[in-house]
């Protein structure tokens, strides 16, 4: 047999279809020899020949190949593509790991692992060996693989309407100044009112492994199920500012009621009469709270509840049209409001910019729930119902992480609720009484 392969196939086979045959092998991994034997009619040549040249065809072929990918190995170690030169190409970042160290120093996974803890087991000066060269590459503990080990990622997952609102905002400071300082990171997801972006938020978050979830509940949250069936199955969940009774565990929330009996009394004392109530959905727990405080408020001083004097905007102020709809019907019902409070954060400071914009004969009282920090700026001055959010957070997160670390599972739950204040400005005073009131707080 010739040494050369071409030589050998073009001078023993004159058979077109044994030649074609042994390519059809090549690029198969040349196959095992009774496929190109069974495939070949030439009786020209014997059949030791015919397996040999397979088995030559088929080592030849694996030994290109191996040597072909040795060469794309070689080009990925220095940060290549498998594209050309010519080609572009994206670099791929690698972390040091446990193993390079190790290599390095000329140590065991195992040593340089408990080193890096800090094990009693280990020796000061490999101690600070490994430290020391740890530093040196940068070297940064895997996440996943310590999450894999603990079972737990030290991530919370929050889901709130939207960050663009003064009192989550706020609450969310509050929540990570104690993550922090525990260790935790925060993942933070936005509903923006949506029932179904709530229950994709909580299901990924969950799918990705958070050790618990810090939630306040959208506008259009009516079905809990899928909160109940993570709860049941031992996903620590605490509900903070709008809560539901559906699921027992912890919740935080602000005195809802006295703030709104405290705002509207305080407009009844400025001589209002005809109180509008402005409010988000009537599903959520915050609500219902602050509508039974104007309530409660309008009995005490002998004024009648009148419903067409209050109006629900489903998305919170989120949608201003929603917001201008609401206040048009108001002004042009027969029973025209002469002052407003209103029940939500961004609701507060949508509506009292339209009511600037509207034009009325009689200006009237204003005052809501709000958190902002420039309701002196405002053209007149606005008087606010105040929520200690950022007490609020950290208190939800105390609570959640003091299931996430409880060796037994917790049964015992309860319901915080912190003070509201009433600060007092122009816009819900009467010219008569504003140079004496202005500026006061009420708790």
């Amino acid at each position: 047999m010739q040494k050369r392969l071409g030589v050998f196939v073009r001078t023993n086979c004159s058979n077109q279809l044994f030649y074609s045959t042994a390519l059809t092998v090549k690029k198969r991994f040349a196959g095992k020899a009774s496929h190109l034997i069974s495939t070949n009619k030439s009786k020209d040549i014997s059949f030791a020949r015919k397996r040999r040249c397979a088995i030559y065809l088929r080592n030849r072929y694996r030994e290109r190949l191996q040597l072909r990918r040795c060469g794309e190995n070689s080009l990925l170690l220095n940060g290549l593509s498998k594209k050309s030169p010519d080609d572009s190409f994206t670099m791929k970042f690698e972390s040091a790991t446990i193993k390079d160290i190790a290599k390095a120093l000329n140590l065991s996974t195992s040593t340089v692992s408990r080193a890096l803890r800090g094990s009693y087991e280990i020796s000061a000066e490999t101690k600070k060996q490994v430290l020391e060269y740890a530093e040196k590459i940068n070297y940064r503990p895997n996440p996943i693989a310590l999450s894999l080990k603990e079972r737990r990622t030290r991530a919370i997952g929050v889901v709130v309407s939207e960050i663009a609102n003064n009192f989550f905002s706020q609450a969310i400071n509050g929540i990570e100044s104690i993550a922090y300082n525990r260790s935790y990171h925060v993942i933070i997801t936005q509903s923006h009112e949506s029932a179904e972006r709530e229950r994709v938020n909580v299901e990924h978050m969950a799918a990705r492994g958070v050790d618990g979830l810090l939630v306040s509940l959208s506008s259009e949250a009516t079905d809990l199920s899928y909160l109940k069936e993570l709860h049941e199955k031992g996903m620590p969940i605490v509900f903070f500012d709008r809560v539901t009774n559906e699921i027992q565990t912890h919740k935080v929330i602000a005195n809802n009621y006295l703030g709104a009996f405290h705002a509207t009394e305080h407009l009844i004392y400025q001589g209002y009469k005809k109180i509008a109530h402005i409010t988000s959905s009537p599903y959520l727990s915050i609500t219902k709270e602050r509508l039974d405080g104007y309530k409660a408020a309008l009995e005490k001083h002998k004024i009648p509840f009148n419903e067409s004097l209050i109006k629900h905007c489903n998305h919170g102020g989120m949608i201003v049209e929603e917001v201008e709809d609401v206040l048009n019907e108001l002004y042009k019902g027969k029973a025209k409001p002469d002052a407003i409070f209103t029940a939500g954060d961004r609701l507060t400071i949508v509506c009292f910019g339209i009511l600037k914009r509207m034009k009325q004969k009689k200006e009237a009282g204003f005052t809501g729930f709000t958190n902002t920090q420039v309701g002196d700026l405002f053209s007149p001055q606005l008087t606010v119902v105040r929520q200690p959010a950022f007490d609020i957070g950290q208190t939800a997160t105390e609570l959640l992480i003091q299931i996430i670390e409880s060796r037994r599972p917790v049964t015992e739950f309860e319901t915080r609720t912190l003070e509201t204040s009433l600060i007092i400005r122009e816009s819900s005073l009467k010219k008569a009484n504003s140079a004496a009131e202005s500026g006061s707080v009420l708790t």
